[in-house]
């Protein structure tokens, strides 16, 4: 199912909710019942209970958000190091630098062919794609300098090397969820309660009012919603995409 599709039944549903209990509980309400009379303290803990919840809301979007924004700095140190590599292999004999550059080549062509849908389906990467850069490793670091010049960027290449292999691991380590369950009960039933104490205050059926509350629990899915979309980096709506490294190996096809 289509994500717009799910975001707009949950709002729809939040809204149908909403409104089912008004309609339900003005029926079943006292013919006494003034609703302009609410205890001022339930309007203080309502006040207070929105502005909480928002707050653990903005927290919990802010968080979300650092962590695909670091997913995407993962994505791009490493597509970095492996140019780099590619780059400053070239005053390498003609052999050796070939043969370090198929080695990127092939690895970044596993990343974005198959690993990339590795880790928006499963939330891991593979194992052929640790190979490739284990491979890759060796070949820079077994080649022994011959002149001075070549001495000179073998550090830097093998330096290279460890940044790409370190943003590969960062980049395993973030392909999950990166909110705990006890938070999403936590966001959930606030959620709950929040839109709940909106029927303490005693709304009536009037369009004005119904429209207000409908949008408010709408407003409330649509943000939960966000944060459950923004919750995986490479595998759902806004993801972290690989065109870090198409951009640097345009020869590569995704």
């Amino acid at each position: 199912m289509p994500e717009w599709l799910v975001l707009t039944l949950a709002m729809l549903a939040a809204c149908s909710v909403v409104v089912l209990i008004t309609l339900v509980r003005h029926r079943t309400a006292p013919e006494d019942e003034d609703p302009s009379e609410t205890p001022d303290v339930i309007e203080y803990m309502t006040m207070w209970i929105g502005v909480v919840y928002a707050i653990v809301l903005g927290l919990a979007i802010a968080g979300v958000w650092e962590g695909r924004s670091a997913a995407e700095d993962h994505v791009q140190a490493e597509a970095v190091a492996l140019h780099e590599i590619s780059e400053r292999v070239r005053v390498y004999p003609a052999d050796v630098r070939d043969r370090i550059r198929d080695d990127v080549n092939a690895y970044v062509g596993h990343v974005v062919t198959t690993e990339w849908k590795r880790m928006s389906e499963d939330g891991q990467v593979t194992a052929r794609g640790t190979e490739l850069l284990q491979r890759l490793r060796e070949d820079v670091t077994d080649y022994e300098p011959r002149t001075d010049f070549e001495a000179q960027a073998y550090q830097p290449l093998v330096d290279q090397v460890t940044a790409a292999d370190e943003a590969r691991n960062a980049r395993a380590s973030s392909t999950g969820e990166t909110m705990p369950g006890v938070v999403w009960f936590g966001l959930i039933a606030g959620g709950i309660v929040t839109i709940g104490m909106v029927f303490a205050l005693q709304i009536r059926r009037t369009p004005r009012e119904l429209v207000v509350a409908g949008l408010f629990s709408a407003l409330i899915a649509f943000l939960l919603f966000l944060i459950w979309d923004f919750d995986a980096p490479y595998s759902r709506g806004v993801t972290a995409s690989a065109e870090p490294f198409l951009d640097l190996f345009p020869h590569i096809k995704g």
